[in-house]
């Protein structure tokens, strides 16, 4: 049913003819709008994620007022509401310790403001959750707006892809193959444009997965940021957020089980980053849906890979992709897993918006029955190592490493390793299977992306470009190799791999998905009883409350205080 101007969220702030209403209206005009512009109209906030230090939203402060534009030309007045904004590469230790700082920040900048829908513009890797996070939670009628991947990187006639290969080239340079005049030609040509990464890394994949889930325009995601159809899909938005709010379309009205089902299936098509397991259960389980790690790995079981695009595929990059027929595409291929009578933003159904969707490309996207990979992108392990579970991506690894037995190789901390990874004198062979530790939620803190631990500088040196390699970290979802992340518990609260020791043999066999430690359980006791108290990593402030209310990776990582479990008021605070 359609709302009416007087049931606008907005209409409380400005329409009463009472003392409180006298000075918003009065403040309004302080600024110099007229009651003419914003009363009876849907108040729109745009939650920008701009900053002078976030390279994937450059081109944001511009969008923004293609963003109001559209808003005014369907009848909404636009108002800007700026949000922390989390630069992967430049934030530390972590954007991940932030994550759930934005999802409150959305959520109570929708919530204490006289708006009636929002425009939520993200792309950079953490962007993406923390803005769905915190609209979710708030319940007005959203709209999401992808940032988009930037164009192609090139170095000498070859493309580059961002962050794959400066992890390739990076091992080149180590051993000696490349100069240094080669590395500081490649620093200026890898990342040529504003917008996100443009392998399939965590904001190539949660940008596609809020298109999937429903809140964003079909298939907008795949644009890339420099293109023009960016400029005409932002004021697109903005129109499309005004009717949204008229037809009163909330996000959980759009976040159903099945559509969070469509978005698994999607992820693994797609050769997903390791990090939207993360996300996708925590804004699942924000929505009130129990999904879990089982569900990715079941789905990994049915679903190939289809997307031909780095780091699981060889050649391609986001913007052939696009070209190919970009997300709608990849969606028609899929169409026997998906529930195509879900709804998206548009306020059609995935059969309505793919009606007319085609692939132009089928070495980009693959057919069903030539995929790069037979099953999914990713494969959830369990064992004495990850009693809670682990994740792997088994469509970047080297295949003979899926099945491994090593001795273990153990660094307590990332400045460890860093400090002994490159020594002549390491003793370390490609057999063995290096393992960080403490670096997981509470002991990175906040699960920094430390999980593709480098090859040790002697390997390198002779031709290894692939290893074992465990961690309770994340990894950079442009990463690759035979890196297994997501250890839980983690180590820091006294997790199995806390107990592990060099030399300890362990065994992986991804096709069974276990992962073990062979020690015997009396060995493992006695390592037990001694370990020590980890020392508190934060005293006060923000830091302090994430160590308090941070849940483990397999749970998503949310706060426990904004999960749907804790309720959620059964009406909003008459605070006006």
């Amino acid at each position: 049913m359609a709302k009416s101007a007087a049931e606008l969220r907005s209409a409380r702030y400005f329409e009463p003819d009472d003392f409180r209403s006298f000075g918003h209206r009065s403040r309004m005009a302080q600024m110099g709008y007229t009651g003419e512009e914003y009363r009876g109209k849907p108040v729109i906030a745009i939650i920008n994620t701009w900053s002078d230090l976030n390279q994937c939203h450059a081109h944001f402060k511009q969008r923004v007022d293609d963003v109001k534009r559209g808003i005014l030309q369907a009848g909404g007045f636009p108002v800007e509401l700026p949000a922390l904004s989390l630069s992967e590469s430049k934030v530390k230790p972590t954007t991940m310790l932030y994550r759930n700082f934005l999802a409150m920040e959305t959520e109570e900048l929708i919530r204490s403001h006289p708006v009636d829908g929002a425009v939520l513009m993200g792309g950079c890797d953490k962007t993406t959750p923390g803005l769905i996070l915190g609209a979710t939670s708030a319940g007005v009628p959203a709209i999401y707006l992808p940032a988009g991947p930037m164009l192609r990187g090139n170095w000498h006639g070859k493309v580059l892809g961002s962050g794959s290969d400066a992890f390739k080239y990076w091992d080149e340079r180590r051993a000696g193959n490349i100069s240094a005049e080669d590395w500081n030609e490649m620093e200026v040509g890898i990342a040529r444009s504003y917008g996100h990464c443009m392998t399939m890394g965590t904001a190539s994949t949660m940008t596609a997965l809020a298109d999937v889930l429903g809140l964003t325009l079909p298939g907008t995601s795949s644009i890339p940021a420099a293109d023009a159809n960016h400029i005409r899909m932002a004021s697109a938005a903005g129109r499309r957020v005004v009717d949204m709010v008229w037809e009163d379309l909330t996000p959980g009205k759009i976040q159903t089980e099945a559509a969070y089902r469509n978005v698994i299936v999607v992820a693994m098509a797609m050769g997903c980053s390791t990090n939207a397991v993360i996300h996708i259960i925590a804004m699942a389980r924000r929505a009130g849906h129990a999904i879990s790690l089982d569900d990715f790995d079941a789905m990994s079981r049915k679903v190939p890979v289809l997307a031909n695009v780095r780091p699981s595929g060889d050649t391609y990059l986001m913007e052939d992709f696009y070209y190919a027929g970009g997300l709608l595409g990849l969606m028609t291929r899929l169409a026997p897993f998906l529930d195509l009578s879900q709804i998206n933003a548009s306020g059609r159904t995935w059969a309505q918006s793919l009606a007319e969707a085609k692939v132009y490309n089928e070495d980009v996207i693959r057919p069903l029955d030539k995929p790069i990979y037979e099953e999914g992108a990713l494969a959830v392990l369990r064992g004495n190592l990850a009693p809670n579970g682990c994740v792997m991506k088994p469509s970047a690894a080297a295949s003979h490493l899926l099945r491994h037995i090593g001795p273990a190789l153990v660094f307590d901390n990332y400045a460890a390793l860093k400090e002994s990874i490159d020594r002549d004198d390491l003793d370390v062979t490609p057999d063995h299977v290096l393992v960080l530790r403490n670096a997981g939620p509470l002991g990175g803190p906040g699960m920094p992306e430390w999980g593709m631990l480098p090859i040790p500088k002697k390997l390198v040196k002779q031709g290894v470009r692939d290893m074992v390699r465990i961690s309770d970290a994340r990894m950079s979802g442009t990463s690759y190799g035979a890196c297994i992340l997501h250890v839980s518990p983690e180590s820091y609260i006294g997790g199995p791999l806390s107990l592990v020791e060099t030399g300890d043999m362990i065994s992986v066999d991804v096709p069974s998905r276990t992962i073990n430690l062979d020690v015997p359980e009396e060995e493992l006791a006695r390592r037990r009883a001694v370990q020590a108290i980890p020392k508190k990593r934060y005293e006060r402030g923000y830091g302090w409350m994430f160590s308090q209310h941070i849940r483990q990776a397999d749970e998503g990582c949310d706060f426990d205080f904004l999960e749907t479990t804790f309720g959620r008021p059964v009406a909003e605070p008459d605070i006006h």
